[in-house]
């Protein structure tokens, strides 16, 4: 018994220091997920508190409070932050590079109202997901170029100048400075954040003065269903039920009428005959319709999405809660792997 055990021993070590010895590249390359079909947890109504993300490749998806965060900090070689555009934030530059000198007065004349017929889209950061199109402009190495900036968030009054934030935001060795106080505060706080090449962006809470992890890695997520800044005509609107993609890692989609081909019979070969969009708002509306006398699923499309590791899957929206029995802020969606990366 004893010298079964030991020969048990033996023969495990043997296979350990064979594998210690081994050059061969060891890596395990796990493939991506064949599909699934994900109930999305929006947390429920048209104004869903909730962003989630989905990952297809790995069938995981994560959903944050959509109020939690008030910028993002770019992690990219540009340096730029960007409002929370998963909620009616509304931003305006000052003329001043003093934050210790702006107060109510710097408000007087100025509305941070935005949405439904309110504000200009000067005031949101460019709804197609331009990262070289934000309210607050590049942050600039010349420190005396960086202006303050007036920034209302969702939970404040569009009227009420006492409860918005004035902030500024300079370069740092690794990342940036962020200088903030409410508008009538003397006080002035002041954060480092420092990039992360892991992610788009470090998120950071005017409200909790802290970062918040929101988005998940970029190369781990490839859209976000939520309620999200856009536009109609030429004003900024919101809109419930919204889907980006993550244009910033790559990520591209495109749209397909199923009469051209079904969502079942679509496969690889189909692939060049699409024109694939990387702009953010490449999904957005185009799957749903919330208002007129027919709303609900346009079940005669179905979207091809190119996740950042370069495989492809068809997306289809099986649910919304209008006209299809399924739960208003709990959206069920199916994915199929048409071809994978490499």
């Amino acid at each position: 018994m004893k010298l079964s055990r030991l020969f048990l021993v033996l023969s495990i070590a043997g296979i350990f220091s064979a594998c210690s010895n081994n050059d061969d590249d060891t890596t395990v390359v796990i493939p991506p997920s064949d599909g699934s079909q994900l109930t999305l947890q929006g947390g429920g109504g048209t104004g869903a508190p909730n962003t989630a993300y989905v990952d297809m490749s790995t069938d995981k998806q994560s959903d944050v409070v959509r109020t939690s965060w008030s910028l993002g900090f770019y992690s990219g070689t540009d340096y730029r932050v960007i409002l929370n555009g998963f909620t009616s934030m509304s931003a305006v530059a000052t003329a001043k590079t003093d934050i210790t000198q702006v107060g109510s007065a710097d408000a007087a004349g100025v509305s941070l109202a935005v949405g439904q017929g309110a504000g200009t889209l000067s005031m949101i950061d460019d709804v197609f997901g331009d990262i070289t199109k934000t309210v607050i402009a590049a942050v600039s190495a010349t420190d005396a170029d960086n202006k303050v900036y007036l920034i209302k968030p969702e939970t404040a009054s569009a009227t009420d100048s006492s409860t918005w934030y004035k902030v500024r935001v300079t370069r740092s060795s690794n990342g940036y400075t962020l200088q903030y106080a409410k508008l009538t505060e003397t006080t002035i706080k002041t954060a480092t954040i420092a990039k992360s090449s892991d992610y788009n962006f470090v998120f950071f809470s005017l409200e909790s003065g802290a970062n918040v992890t929101v988005e998940p890695k970029k190369a781990e997520w490839d859209f976000a269903w939520s309620y999200a800044a856009y536009y109609t005509a030429t004003i900024p609107y919101f809109f419930s039920d919204f889907v980006v993609i993550n244009n910033l890692a790559g990520v591209q989609a495109a749209r397909v009428d199923s009469a051209t081909v079904s969502y079942s019979n679509f496969a690889a070969a189909d692939l060049s005959a699409l024109t694939f969009t990387s702009t953010r708002d490449a999904i957005g509306s185009k799957w749903r319709v919330t208002s007129g006398t027919t709303v609900g699923i346009l079940y005669n499309y179905f979207f091809v999405v190119k996740d950042p590791a370069g495989n492809y899957y068809k997306l289809k929206f099986i649910s919304m809660g209008l006209n299809d029995g399924g739960s208003r802020g709990y959206p069920v969606v199916e994915y199929k792997l048409v071809k994978a990366a490499g």
